[in-house]
């Protein structure tokens, strides 16, 4: 694509040439057409990557704050990035569309009730202390979800934050950091684990099954001191310094560790986490005192799963179970890592199933399904449809936000099939508890390999 920024304007800002030289790489072939979320639903061509990418070519080389039309096609951008997966030119799109949200946030002024939301979204989801507490409240208010659906303006938004929201939460866990947790028998490795933000406040078990994983197969893990949010929330929502604010303290918290013990990875079990941790390195590229730093993280940082496939896993029960795998986008798209989950859920002795159109996003990405409540449910219904033709007893998946996504799906169809994090399936095939979403949905414990369990 031909541009025309001036040598001044490259000059005011150093996002300015990485972005350009990320414009020039596309070629208008359209390709990213085809498995682009939102373009599929909206039939709009604005609302497909490379109409993304007209929009912020016009914005950023004309130095003019965005306009209402920028914002609302890109705010509709889900940053699933299978648009990344299936380019032929390379076109790193995430960086772009990371920049053109900044550049949103620091030119464009939203109606008070957006920036309301996102402000209260920024200072609520990144700590697990606040969250828990909005939570708890919001079981006080899911019995009007219906009639403030109905407000003006913010109704959507606050009738699909509501029905996010569980009834209950889970009791706090007895593993939360900082700690450290020995591996059983000899050591082999030690790595330091994300504890993450929303997941343990939404869901502690899975923090809980990979730690249990890890440290029975040799591995010491250690929740460091310091280490909170991944920033990942408030970097979709363009609040580019107080995404860089978390990334450093996390920086600081592993690199205490790295240079102390030492570490063999950083290890995360959410894989929104993971694309941006693993995006520090560039993230930071400017910044003096962190460049070294972060790209040193962001090369330490694994997901989970990718990790796992080091050791050699020792399954103690068979299964007669069909996994229906969800690949999250972060997961597949994001850090392309596509076939190892699979792989592990195989090796632990389940039947592994692909979920047809399986590169679409479910909708949820981050706060996308309370700040785009119509397309992440037109899209949470495609999903849950797709999932069940594959007549799973079980869905596994990387991401605490597609969990709840799809968990919402499910309810919605009166559908009992649990959703669970590949993690706890690992942790239950190789010796640890019954998982309690297999529980409640009446799957019980499996028998000692070698013998086929029951139906």
């Amino acid at each position: 694509m031909q541009t025309n920024f001036t040598p001044e304007l490259l000059a005011s800002d150093p996002r300015l040439p990485v972005s350009e030289k990320i414009l020039r790489t596309c070629v208008h072939c359209g390709f990213c057409t085809a498995t682009c979320p939102t373009y599929l639903l909206l039939g709009d061509e604005l609302d497909s990557p490379r109409g993304r990418i007209y929009q912020i070519k016009d914005m950023l080389e004309s130095g003019r704050p965005a306009s209402p039309d920028v914002v609302k096609h890109v705010d509709r951008c889900l940053s699933c990035l299978s648009c990344m997966t299936t380019c032929p030119s390379g076109v790193h799109y995430m960086h772009l569309v990371d920049h053109a949200r900044a550049y949103i946030e620091e030119t464009y002024e939203r109606p008070v009730a957006d920036r309301t939301l996102r402000a209260i979204l920024s200072a609520i989801l990144p700590y697990p202390g606040r969250f828990r507490l909005a939570m708890l409240a919001a079981r006080l208010g899911k019995p009007l979800a219906g009639a403030l659906g109905l407000l003006p303006v913010i109704g959507a938004r606050l009738k699909a934050m509501l029905a996010l929201a569980p009834w209950s939460l889970p009791d706090r866990s007895a593993m939360e950091g900082p700690a450290s947790f020995p591996a059983e028998g000899e050591r082999r490795k030690r790595v330091a684990m994300l504890s993450g933000c929303a997941q343990p406040v939404l869901d502690p078990g899975i923090n809980e099954a990979t730690i249990r994983l890890l440290t029975r197969h040799g591995v010491e893990v250690v929740l460091p001191k310091g280490e909170g949010c991944c920033g990942a929330l408030v970097h979709h929502m363009g609040r580019e310094h107080d995404a860089l604010a978390f990334a450093r303290a996390n920086i600081d918290a592993w690199m205490a560790e790295v240079e102390g013990e030492g570490l063999d990875a950083i290890l995360i079990t959410a894989s929104g986490c993971g694309t941006t941790i693993k995006d520090y390195g560039f993230m930071l590229r400017d910044d003096e005192a962190y460049a070294a730093k972060a790209a040193k993280v962001s090369a330490f940082a694994k997901d989970v799963t990718e990790f796992v496939e080091t050791l050699e896993i020792a399954p103690v029960r068979s299964f007669d179970l069909t996994v229906a795998y969800h690949s999250a986008c972060s997961m597949q798209h994001g850090q392309q890592l596509k076939d190892g989950p699979k792989r592990l859920l195989t090796r632990a002795g389940f039947r592994v199933k692909e979920v047809p159109e399986g590169h679409i996003c479910c909708g949820s990405a981050g706060v996308y399904n309370i700040l785009q409540p119509e397309i992440a449910g037109q899209l949470r219904e495609r999903k849950v449809g797709n999932i069940q033709r594959t007549k799973p007893d079980l869905v596994a998946t990387g991401n605490i936000g597609c969990i709840t996504q799809i968990a919402k799906g499910f309810a919605d169809r009166g559908a009992t099939t649990p959703i669970l994090h590949t993690a706890e399936l690992l942790d239950w095939a190789t010796g640890g508890p019954l998982p309690a979403r297999l529980a409640k949905a009446g799957i019980g414990e499996a028998v000692p390999a070698g013998v086929v369990a029951a139906e």
